[in-house]
């Protein structure tokens, strides 16, 4: 007999619904900000994404953004162009 085991840990907090969303179809225009987290090739990856997402809608503005130290969060200036800048953020995490 085989058995399987569920690595999935559980957790102590309650589970909270991401909600956030922006929507971009139909041609309604939006600036999107691609937030790159400074590890290597995390700029070529969000330049990827970003032709991709035109290529399914033309009509997004893409903004292009690197903190440079994937240890370190963004700085405030850095957020606060983001935001002036755009109404949706796509960031790269990880590596």
């Amino acid at each position: 007999m085989i058995e399987y085991h569920n690595p999935a840990g559980h957790v102590a907090v309650e589970l909270e619904p991401y909600t956030l969303s922006a929507s971009f179809t139909g041609g309604k225009e939006i600036s999107i900000g691609f937030l790159a987290n400074g590890f290597p090739d995390s700029e070529n990856f969000l330049n990827e994404v970003q032709k991709a997402m035109q290529a399914l809608e033309p009509g997004i503005e893409v903004h292009s953004y690197n903190k440079g130290n994937a240890s370190m969060p963004a700085n405030e200036e850095m957020i606060s162009k983001i935001k002036r800048e755009c109404q949706a953020v796509v960031a790269a995490y990880g590596h």
